[in-house]
């Protein structure tokens, strides 16, 4: 946790918040042993960032006197459309993408989607949350991506993907497919990743119709996991 975010909840005051909950205050306790008189970092959800100062801290509370000083890093114009990967990837992808600052995930399903991860309760809004929190923690930030899933292929980039695409550099990342993918970007991308194995050959089809140019890292085949940081490092 290098921020401790606060929510609106938290506030009591404009510039006094009170965390409860057992997370932060286990990592206060126990990880930054932090004491009365000390100062974190502190950001506000979909706010600013600053410090606050310790005034109470006991086993059931933390109180802050909260100043914030500057803005949060901004997100990245990036929508990030990928296939919805396993189970416990998803988890560790979700946080990554808070942490470098996507500013949209769109969850896809592809023909090499396995129908039970549809099923995983890590899919649910408030798991969503809880990973993006993570992620925002560990990269300093306080925006977290807008999060939609869209369990039909087809039906999204027939009605949905010329539209988000429109005045957009459109990039398909796909294996052993056109050139390396290009370095320090200027203006929104959207970035389409496949699953593990890629998508299919009519669905990389579809998404070309609609305006993207396929991109590849290089000869080596990564996980969807690395490929992700690797892309973002690259674009921005």
């Amino acid at each position: 946790m290098n921020l401790v975010l606060l929510f609106d909840e938290d506030l009591v005051h404009a510039n006094r918040a009170i965390i409860q909950d057992e997370r932060r205050l286990k990592h206060i306790h126990t990880v930054l042993r932090a004491r009365v008189g000390e100062r974190l970092k502190v950001g506000l959800l979909n706010g600013g960032i600053g410090y606050g100062t310790l005034i109470e801290i006991s086993a059931e509370a933390i109180q802050l006197e909260v100043t914030i000083e500057q803005p949060a890093p901004p997100p990245l114009p990036l929508t990030l459309i990928l296939a919805l990967p396993r189970p416990k990837m998803l988890r560790r992808i979700l946080q990554t993408v808070a942490t470098c600052g996507v500013q949209e995930l769109i969850l896809l399903n592809s023909y090499r989607v396995e129908k039970s991860y549809w099923q995983t309760p890590r899919l649910t809004e408030t798991e969503i949350h809880r990973q993006l929190i993570l992620g925002l923690e560990q990269g300093g930030a306080t925006q977290p991506p807008t999060v939609t899933v869209r369990k039909r292929f087809k039906p999204f980039v027939e009605d949905e993907l010329g539209a988000l695409v429109k005045g957009r550099q459109a990039l398909l990342a796909h294996p052993n497919s056109g050139p390396l993918c290009p370095k320090n970007t200027a203006g929104e991308v959207v970035l389409a990743v496949g699953p593990e194995g890629g998508f299919i050959p009519y669905e990389v089809e579809k998404i070309l119709a609609c305006g993207f140019q396929p991109v590849h890292l290089g000869a080596r085949i990564l996980r969807v996991e690395t490929a992700i940081p690797f892309l973002l490092g690259r674009l921005f």
